[in-house]
């Protein structure tokens, strides 16, 4: 073989290494690029950075100044399994944002701008399993089915927001959960949350050391700072035993709603009686009337019988008396 037809095949592969080298130099700009991971830390980027490797494990784009993550972008990231977004200005348009990257588990949120988690939200991440949603002051709302579809969750972190209630199907229903961040919100104790502190401290889930002591109620004034386990007999006490203003005006209402209900139907019963006696009084009046008539019938005939008797008896006296003699009969014919 000579030597040009052996040079080929050591061409081929120095052009196949410096592509793939190529491919691996490929790296946004601002951000630096290792193996399978781009980290585009504290770049003050306004957009989510362009010309990511598509075969990116590990994206951390914390502390910048990105508002919005594209969806279309990010579904060219299929392997995508680590996304690091904390410290940015993400708001509250993510739903359906994450529907092209469902291998990613973990995603950290946290010190953004979200204003509430809806089912689409999270919906296509089945494989998650950290999700920090921690530091969001505007976080109010978190829908009842928002992590349904997140059963492999093991990490959920809610700390520092402006939450005031969770559903507890909301978190009971996620059967890997093992930790859970609830810190510093404000928790409103009232008898609608009970339900939720009494799956607190009957759960096998985990509220570390200084967090869960920060755990505490933050309405109504009477149970203001109390740990959200030693308020559960309280809560217990007040929601069983007492009555809030709202609850006698509910009793008054259904007291009323009884009260007329029970007249109408003592009115309407009168009515029917009423109608029913004068039916009554009106057939006994004709079945009365009907006797007399047959009464008066039967009298006008016994009074009418003698008569009758009377002209039967003349007229057979007068035939009697027309009776032809014996002789008559006998003569020959």
């Amino acid at each position: 073989m000579s030597s040009s037809g052996r040079s080929r095949p050591l061409s081929l592969m120095f052009l196949l290494g410096m592509g793939m080298a190529s491919e691996r130099t490929n790296c946004p700009s601002r951000c630096s690029c290792q193996y399978l991971e781009v980290n585009c830390t504290g770049q003050q980027l306004q957009e989510f950075p362009a010309a990511i490797p598509l075969d990116t494990r590990q994206l951390i784009l914390a502390a910048n100044n990105v508002s919005y993550l594209p969806a279309v972008e990010l579904s060219f990231l299929s392997d995508l399994v680590y996304l690091d977004c904390r410290k940015n200005l993400l708001g509250d348009d993510l739903d359906f944002t994450f529907i092209g990257v469902a291998k990613l588990v973990y995603l950290d949120l946290s010190f953004n701008n979200l204003t509430q988690v809806t089912f689409s939200t999270f919906s296509h991440l089945l494989s998650l399993v950290v999700l920090k949603i921690s530091d969001n002051p505007n976080l109010v709302a978190i829908e009842k089915d928002a992590f349904a579809n997140n059963t492999w969750l093991r990490h959920l972190d809610v700390s520092r927001t402006g939450l005031t209630f969770l559903d507890t199907s909301t978190v009971r229903d996620l059967p890997n959960l093992r930790f859970l961040g609830l810190s510093d919100n404000l928790w409103h104790c009232n008898c609608s949350f009970l339900d939720f502190i009494t799956w607190m401290t009957e759960s096998n889930v985990h509220f570390s050391g200084e967090d869960a002591d920060n755990i505490t109620c933050y309405t109504p004034e009477g149970l203001r700072a109390l740990k959200m386990p030693a308020v559960e007999a309280q809560l217990h006490f007040n929601c069983l035993t007492q009555l809030y203003k709202q609850d006698y005006i509910f009793l008054c209402l259904i007291g009323f709603c009884i009260f007329f209900a029970g007249t109408v139907a003592a009115w309407l019963a009168g009515i029917c009686a009423v109608i029913y006696e004068v039916h009554t009084s009106k057939r006994e009046e004709e079945e009365d009337t009907g006797h007399r008539d047959q009464l008066e019938e039967v009298r006008s005939e016994t009074r009418e019988r003698p008569h009758h008797l009377a002209v039967a008896r003349e007229l057979t006296k007068a035939l009697l008396a027309r009776k032809p003699s014996r002789a008559y009969w006998d003569q020959p014919r």
